[in-house]
């Protein structure tokens, strides 16, 4: 029973009561009337403590201790058996002549009451490139601006509603992403929308990141995206020299870092911290990015940083580390 300890008539409150009769020489009746409850009550709290002392004045469990007509457990493991050979329900019930309440109940015990719960979960491919740059990987998260600190940290959703009726609202801005493969070192910035335009300028924004850290972008991979299926983003990998694989459709673990760094990305810097407005919001952005790739232990690369998978020279370790 879900309880504080000092409501009346829980643990403490009976011992209070018990001791009155047992310590104070109370009649039942008077310690009854006094606590607002029965003789009888009393009686059974008295004879507890007796018994078994403080310990015996905490609530017990309401289970029975004999089930007489429990189902015995022959029969719980036929129904497993025969729900494990493809049974229906109803097929069980009838082959061994119990209810089908009994049948369900019993599958739902042990986690069989879907047919799809028999069958293996498929396994997850897990891969890594050996080296740096062999695969970026792209995606774009959107996040609505705001202009005072938001509903997820405040939980006030008042007056939203109104804005997105008069046109007010602040509307959306969209983190794209990227993240190498094999060493996670990621680069993200924020922009107005997720149009082809947008989507060029930070893939050549992101390859000129990691070339900057003497890395070199053989392979990019996206999703099925508008932005990401145009001539033009097709056109700027070619000339880039690189080639742009795409996701199957609805397959988004394919892309799984990708979608990963969001999730770590949203919980860690989006809505980490009571910005004021989206405009902190994203100045925060380089400084989180920052802290992700050379200081935060990733636990997918052995608790190591990214960067400490890119060798970079000591002249290089100057220039770019903070």
């Amino acid at each position: 029973m879900n309880i504080h300890n000092n409501a009346r008539l829980t643990p403490k409150g009976r011992e209070a009561m018990v001791r009155e009769v047992t310590d104070h020489g109370q009649s039942k009746a008077q310690a009854a009337l006094r606590h607002h409850t029965t003789p009888k009550t009393v009686g059974k709290w008295v004879k507890r403590f007796r018994a078994h002392g403080v310990d015996g004045l905490h609530d017990r469990s309401s289970r029975p201790h004999s089930l007489p007509n429990h189902t015995p457990l022959a029969t719980r493991n036929a129904i497993e058996a025969l729900r494990r050979d493809r049974y229906t329900q109803d097929q069980i019930a009838l082959q061994l002549g119990v209810s089908r309440s009994t049948v369900s109940r019993i599958l739902k015990q042990r986690g069989l009451s879907l047919l799809s719960a028999l069958e293996p979960r498929p396994v997850r491919q897990r891969y890594e490139r050996e080296t740096p740059g062999e695969i970026i990987h792209i995606d774009i998260k959107k996040l609505g601006r705001f202009n005072r600190t938001g509903h997820r940290i405040t939980g006030d959703r008042t007056g939203q509603s109104n804005q997105r009726t008069n046109g007010t609202a602040p509307g959306w801005e969209y983190v794209h992403v990227a993240i190498d493969d094999h060493s996670r070192v990621s680069y993200s910035d924020i922009f107005p929308d997720e149009t082809k335009t947008s989507a060029i300028a930070h893939l050549h924004a992101a390859v000129a990141y990691y070339r900057s850290l003497g890395v070199t972008v053989i392979r990019v991979m996206t999703d099925n995206g508008s932005c990401y299926r145009s001539h033009a983003f097709a056109a700027a990998c070619k000339a880039l020299a690189i080639k742009h694989i795409r996701t199957k459709p609805y397959t988004p673990q394919t892309n799984g870092k990708a979608e990963r760094f969001i999730q770590t990305a949203m919980r860690e810097w989006a809505y980490a911290t009571a910005f004021e407005t989206s405009k902190q919001r994203k100045a925060d952005l380089p400084r989180w990015q920052h802290r992700y790739n050379w200081h935060r232990p990733h636990m997918g690369i052995n608790k190591a940083t990214p960067i400490s998978r890119i060798d970079l020279t000591g002249n290089n370790l100057l220039k770019l580390h903070i």
